[in-house]
């Protein structure tokens, strides 16, 4: 199983559940006469020997075996539906499981490796005919056939246990904000329609020693919607630009991120500089109802359970964005009370459509719209008594105001990782 996955047997009225050995039989069963029934239940049940069956079943020594064994069968039946209703099996399988052998063993010590998790028990066998001997029958002709072992249909869950979970509404640019901050390694879907992500995707955020981050060393990079940049990288193929281009493997001669003016490419060759790396799920969007499962609901939500922080990503050109902002709190709570808790970071992105062309007018509404923002989350912090989230603008279609994220989610990562450490 992969780390991370949840495994739930389910209750014993949900439909989906599998019938049991019992419950099949009695399936079987149905329509037949008394007499057909009790032959069958002794065919599943009993061995006998070559043509002694009809005389073993006139035996008292059969019948009363035949009783024993009819009343052995109902205590297991109960104790096994009593465990399924009252002590159903859970697994939370949210860590690997890792032997170490003991360094100081003496030579030939035999080690036992960890053999996983007890799910379901197999059946016992038979008992054979010297277990039916007695005073009156010596040499008994019957024995019984092996008992199945038990049946569980199981629910399997994967919660996703990316470090960082971004939260927001539909289009609010959270797939291009983790291509930007991959260097577009995560293959998410970016285009200009709401839920366009309908999966939780994962990517890893590589950072070096100086701070320098894989998605910030590829150059003026612009992440525009899937289709384009498909097209565009289609008619770069046809006009032959990768035909004396470098592999992902050929590492540049004498590349350092300290004193190179060019820009070096993402992939192998960050391996060089790579100091600290994290991940960040780009979760599908959440809208006002989510923690009552409306649009993609609780689909949506179980996926974050597990991040170390949140961090919103609000689109700062709606007319309202505190209004969002609210929305996404408020959902979180509904859903799990102390979730939103997690939440350290507020994203403003696609700032760059706030006054790009330079208008003086226009850049003062646009610091007024991040000021008045910025006092309503300092207000509602206070009233709540939660943490204080930094707030920070970004483009993530143009990669602006990324260094600062990074640095913050790095932070972020380090203190949850210590808190985790402490615990254990």
């Amino acid at each position: 199983m992969p780390v991370g996955t949840i495994v739930r047997q389910l209750s014993w009225d949900d439909p989906r559940r599998a019938h049991d050995a019992w419950e099949s039989e009695e399936a079987s069963l149905e329509g037949l006469s008394p007499s057909e029934k009790r032959d069958k239940m002794r065919a599943n049940r009993w061995v006998h020997y070559p043509e002694y069956e009809d005389a073993n079943v006139e035996r008292e020594s059969f019948l009363e075996a035949e009783e024993a064994y009819y009343k052995a069968e109902r205590i297991r039946r109960y104790n096994s539906r009593k465990k399924a209703m009252n002590e159903p099996l859970y697994l939370d399988l949210d860590k690997e499981e890792v032997f170490e052998r003991p360094v100081d063993a003496p030579l030939g010590t035999r080690h036992q490796e960890p053999l996983g998790q007890l799910v379901a028990v197999g059946g016992m066998g038979g008992l054979g005919n010297p277990h039916f001997v007695s005073a009156e029958n010596r040499s008994p002709k019957f024995a019984t056939r092996g008992i199945e072992g038990e049946r569980l249909t199981l629910f399997l869950e994967l919660k996703l246990l990316a470090d960082i979970g971004l939260v927001g509404m539909p289009n609010a640019g959270k797939s291009t904000l983790l291509r930007a901050l991959t260097g577009g390694r995560a293959k998410s879907e970016v285009a200009g329609y709401a839920f366009t992500t309908l999966n939780p995707v994962v990517g890893t955020v590589r950072v070096a020693e100086d701070g320098t981050f894989e998605g910030s060393i590829t150059g003026h990079t612009v992440h525009d919607e899937t289709w384009k940049e498909e097209l565009e990288e289609k008619q770069r193929l046809e006009r032959g630009e990768y035909a004396t281009a470098p592999t992902r493997n050929q590492v540049p001669e004498n590349v350092s991120l300290e004193t190179s003016t060019a820009p070096v490419k993402a992939g192998h060759h960050f391996d060089l500089f790579e100091k600290f790396r994290f991940t960040i799920a780009d979760n599908p969007g959440l809208i006002s109802g989510a923690s009552e499962n409306i649009g993609l609901g609780h689909a949506f939500l179980r996926s974050i359970e597990r991040s170390l922080a949140l961090v919103y990503v609000v689109d700062l050109t709606v007319e309202e964005p505190w209004k969002e902002f609210c929305v996404l709190s408020e959902e979180l709570e509904m859903y799990q009370p102390g979730m939103s808790d997690r939440a350290r970071l507020i994203i403003l992105n696609k700032a760059d459509l706030l006054a790009g062309d330079g208008d003086p007018a226009e850049v003062e509404k646009a610091r007024n719209k991040l000021k008045q923002f910025e006092e309503f989350v300092d207000d509602m912090t206070k009233t709540k008594g939660g943490r204080k989230l930094d707030i920070i603008p970004v483009s993530a279609k143009y990669s602006q105001n990324l260094d600062r994220v990074v640095s913050l989610m790095q932070k972020y990562v380090e203190e949850e990782r210590n808190l985790l450490d402490a615990k254990k």
